[in-house]
């Protein structure tokens, strides 16, 4: 069974207790769902072995690479606990945070996070409970932070804290996060989302101890990590715009532009960017979105993400079904719209340099001025694939791999509909594949033309050297080819 994408942009969806079985991961794959992620935040080990088994099984069932995205929690900052459970803390009051850990009270609690204060400095702020009570630093020492009271509220158990003013001297993976990489990386996902990062160090330590097992998708959510952000990007594989944390630790007025420049980044390098956080909010509880939230989906499609995500809607929400489906309609929606080509490319840019670099932008060229119904890449690594996603061709992009790893991680590249094939040597019978997958997946018939590309010699990653416009009746290609 061949499921074939009406449009470019990848869907991700957040597998939890609302998508637990079979049946439901079927149906989200089914609906629109290209990627699963797992939220290693939820869920024990033996929960999340479990639906990696029924992806892959789904994956088998329906004969379409699905590649799966596990996310690490990173480094969790919270406050103690309190006396009475919560407090009020009223604007202008004074409050101590420190080591100590006795209960709190209205006038303290307990911080157990001493790299803070170590990098604290007095005029430095503090966002507890996503940014519902913010504190100022009036004065800190090795193991306290007197503060103010600038935004009052309840304040009440274990609420998360946030120092956006601050690069903290915290690694990007804790222990529980080792311990989940070496686990998922086992079980065989494809990409590892790394939380908390702030500088690339934190994804190079990440990639050694994946030592090649999975890819690195770095996720954006601190303000230290927009600021280096060209140096994290060298040494990722993908990226997530993850608006939540983004959007407390800075003014949320900030997180469009950041937005729009992220992607036009990721692009230009070839490398996959997931737009992610409250893109259909409404639809954990509602069959249907705000207009607000299809709007922040089209809009971010118009940018030229390679993917959207849906996090608890697909996870805990009512509607995980609807959801998909609802992103799925607006993505055809938008990419049907003449200003969606006329927008993708004008965005177009990125260093062009290498052989590859020419054939891909050959390929998308032809195809742009000829009736040619896709663009046709063999690839071992998947760069190819990668570079002819960032040309964002108006025709769909065939990749064509042996290798099960190379055809789940594309499987996030903008346009890309990944096929498993066999090992060629000769180009004629990568022609011939090509034309087969064509056919088979709806993308042609015997009578139209495709362009395919690959490199000679076969089977070693970055060759990429030779373009064909070639037809897609194999008597065709055997006629017009001695070899």
């Amino acid at each position: 069974m061949s499921i074939r994408r009406l449009r470019s942009v990848k869907i991700v969806a957040t597998l939890g207790p609302a998508s637990n079985d079979y049946e439901m991961i079927r149906a989200l794959f089914e609906a629109g769902a290209d990627v699963f992620r797992l939220n290693m935040s939820h869920g024990d080990h033996s929960e999340i072995r479990e639906r990696h088994k029924i992806i892959r099984q789904v994956e088998k069932d329906l004969g379409r690479p699905i590649s799966i995205l596990a996310d690490l929690q990173g480094p969790k900052l919270r406050v103690g606990v309190f006396a009475n459970d919560e407090e009020e803390l009223e604007v202008g009051a004074a409050f101590r945070l420190d080591l100590d850990d006795a209960p709190g009270d209205a006038t303290r609690v307990q911080l157990p996070h001493k790299e803070i204060f170590a990098a604290l400095e007095p005029g430095a702020s503090l966002l507890v409970n996503d940014g519902k009570i913010a504190l100022k630093v009036k004065e800190c020492g090795g193991d306290f932070a007197d503060c103010e009271v600038t935004v009052g509220g309840t304040i009440s158990n274990r609420k998360g804290v946030n120092v956006p003013d601050v690069v903290l001297p915290l690694a990007a993976l804790s222990e529980k996060d080792r311990k989940d990489l070496d686990f998922v990386c086992d079980l065989g996902v494809d990409w590892l989302a790394l939380s908390f990062v702030q500088r690339p160090e934190d994804v190079e330590e990440a990639r050694t101890l994946a030592t090649g097992r999975a890819a690195i998708m770095s996720k954006i959510e601190k303000p230290a990590a927009v600021k280096a952000f060209d140096e994290i990007l060298a040494v990722s594989d993908g990226i997530m715009v993850a608006r939540g944390d983004l959007g407390v630790e800075l003014p949320v007025q900030n997180v469009p532009p950041i937005q729009k420049r992220l992607i036009r980044k990721c692009r230009a390098v070839a490398k996959p960017v997931i737009v992610a956080t409250q893109m259909l909010e409404s639809m954990i509880d509602s069959p249907m979105p705000t207009r607000a939230e299809v709007s922040d989906v089209a809009t971010a499609i118009y940018e030229g993400t390679d993917a959207i995500m849906l996090s608890a809607e697909s996870a805990a929400g009512s509607f995980p079904i609807e959801a998909v489906k609802t992103m799925n309609n607006v993505a055809i929606e938008v990419e049907g719209d003449p200003n969606y080509r006329d927008i993708i490319s004008a965005q177009r840019g990125g260093k062009k340099e290498t052989v590859a670099d020419g054939i891909v932008v050959a390929a998308r060229e032809i195809a742009e001025t000829t009736d040619i119904k896709a663009i046709c890449c063999f690839t071992q690594s998947g760069t190819t694939a990668a570079l002819v996603s960032r040309e964002r061709p108006h025709v769909p992009i065939i990749a064509l791999t042996p290798l099960h790893g190379t055809a789940r991680r594309l499987s996030l590249s903008w346009g890309t509909h990944c096929v498993i094939t066999g090992s060629v040597d000769r180009f004629k019978m990568a022609v011939v594949n090509a034309a087969r997958a064509v056919r088979a997946d709806g993308f042609g018939t015997e009578d139209d033309q495709i362009v395919v590309t690959a490199g000679v010699p076969f089977n070693q990653p970055g060759t990429t050297n030779i373009l064909r416009v070639a037809p897609c009746a194999e008597r065709l290609i055997f006629s017009s080819d001695p070899e």
